[in-house]
């Protein structure tokens, strides 16, 4: 076929053929993907803050970071990128797809580090420092007032099968011994903080963490600062229930015991105490308790700082169960002074060595998930009823690190 007998309407189809054949095919799963993606309900744009605005030129002369509350913010959505970096590598997200960048890029900060727990792999936790390039492409061209050169973002637990027994188990940990020093993830963090520390400065430096991960980054933020490095600390939802207290008064009690059953045993040829001693503890008899559990006792608590230069924030919904104690003010109620009396070791001046900024949420009645989560801290209509500077709990949390090292 010669091509002037090519008619009109074949030409037509041709030209469409050859179109769709150079046009690029999208499979239709990967558009189905992408759309989930962009309305998954941990993207920025979905759940995240609605009022808050990027750094721009006009933070040069009024730095956005000098406002309480837009800190708090920018930290809380930190904490929410730590829990999305380890939901993308859980569901297989690639730097395409990823949620977590959403929610540090807005801010001009970059992904330097991540966290990894060796015990499964999982990530923990993240370093993000300032990003001077992307600041600089939007007229940023120094880093405001205020913001910080690096943030360590801890998160909490997640329930989901890849993570959640290393997750229940320091859980656990802090649970029984109100101390997570003995954790993989403990040192991993205090090695990341350090170096961020040493190398920008603690004052430009800032811990923060949620559930979980605030009790990992209030232990972390107090062993650096007993180095006499201060680091900024913003801590949502910290643990505050533990049973070491309870320990500690089955441990006193076991000692009275064991002096009254020895004073009541007949006498021997070889007493079990010294003469001198009858009716009296010897020093070894509840040396293995005590070395199983020295912080309940106070042993190795040195204040070697001032721990006073250390002030960590701490943001607590008082329907929490989980962190509601933080709120009991000294003297609340005559049984509480008593069973502080109790559970603590040598008295120490706590009100000048210990302190914290605690701001409190009260909604009225809530359930835990909304008193416990974290989008709370970034929500437009958050009213924090009271702004105190110390409780009951924050002396006896910052006190018993003295013995970390």
């Amino acid at each position: 076929m010669m091509e002037e007998d090519i008619t009109e309407s074949e030409a037509v189809a041709i030209m469409a053929a050859a179109a769709v054949a150079t046009m690029p095919m999208t499979p239709k799963t990967v558009m189905v993907k992408e759309e989930e993606e962009t309305h998954h309900p941990y993207a920025f744009h979905v759940s995240g803050p609605r009022n808050v605005a990027s750094p721009n030129w006009r933070d040069l002369i009024s730095s956005s970071w000098k406002d309480p509350n837009y800190k708090r913010t920018v930290m809380a959505c930190f904490i929410q990128a730590a829990y999305l970096l380890e939901l993308d590598r859980q569901e297989n997200r690639n730097e395409q797809n990823a949620l977590a960048p959403k929610w540090w890029i807005p801010f001009k900060y970059k992904l330097s580090q991540t966290l990894i727990d060796e015990r499964d792999g999982s990530i923990f936790g993240a370093v993000l420092e300032w990003d001077r390039a992307a600041a600089m492409a939007d007229l940023v061209v120094i880093r405001p007032s205020g913001a910080p050169k690096a943030v360590l973002a801890l998160r909490g637990t997640i329930l989901k099968s890849l993570t959640m027994r290393r997750d229940i188990e320091d859980d656990l940990r802090f649970l029984a011994w109100e101390s997570l020093k003995g954790s993989v993830r403990f040192n991993v963090a205090l090695e990341a903080l350090q170096s961020v520390a040493k190398r920008y400065g603690s004052s430009n430096v800032c811990i923060v963490g949620h559930s979980l991960g605030a009790g990992f980054a209030l232990q972390v933020g107090k062993a650096l600062a007993k180095e006499g490095l201060f680091v900024d600390a913003h801590l949502f939802n910290p643990p505050s229930i533990s049973l070491a207290m309870s320990l500690r008064n089955i441990g006193e009690k076991a000692g009275v015991a064991w002096k009254r059953l020895m004073s009541m045993l007949p006498p021997r040829n070889e007493p079990l105490l010294p003469n001198d001693n009858v009716g009296e503890i010897s020093p070894g008899s509840v040396s293995g308790f005590r070395n199983w559990v020295p912080s309940f006792y106070g042993q190795n608590q040195k204040a070697s700082v001032d721990m006073r230069k250390w002030v960590p924030h701490l943001y607590v919904n008082d329907s929490d169960y989980i962190c509601c104690h933080y709120t009991d003010q000294d003297g609340v109620t005559e049984k509480r002074e008593v069973n502080n009396k109790e559970n603590n070791g040598p008295v120490v001046n706590t009100n000048s060595q210990a302190a914290a900024k605690l701001f409190v949420m009260s909604k009225g009645k809530q359930n835990f998930v909304e008193a416990h989560g974290l989008e709370q801290w970034w929500s437009d209509n958050l009213e924090l009823q009271s702004a105190i500077h110390s409780s009951r709990l924050i002396s006896q949390q910052l006190k018993s690190l003295y013995s970390i090292k």
